[in-house]
């Protein structure tokens, strides 16, 4: 299922990720095995931000995902199914015909 991940890291978390060398790591490491469609990095409302757009092949793979943004970087973490316009454009035939 196309997912996107918004994670959200803490300034002094992020400050020290990036003097220590764990945050390029930790992004690094998920941009490689995730292999996001879409990734996209910025500062909201003074936090360092990233969405990541990935095709969760299944719920059991939301821990290898998360957990070393918490464990790493006290990140906050949301999983937000998502669709492309064709997703879209199906869904909604699919939902006319069940009306």
């Amino acid at each position: 299922m196309r997912t996107m991940i918004r994670i959200t890291i803490p300034v002094e978390a992020g400050n020290k990720g990036i003097a220590d060398g764990t945050l390029p790591k930790i992004m690094g490491n998920a941009l490689d095995r995730l292999k996001p469609e879409a990734a996209y990095f910025f500062a909201d409302r003074g936090l360092r931000t990233g969405l990541l757009v990935v095709d969760m092949k299944d719920v059991s793979d939301i821990p290898s995902i998360v957990e070393p943004f918490f464990m790493g970087l006290n990140a906050a973490i949301e999983l937000i199914p998502v669709m492309n316009a064709e997703d879209l454009k199906k869904g909604l035939a699919k939902a006319m015909s069940a009306m």
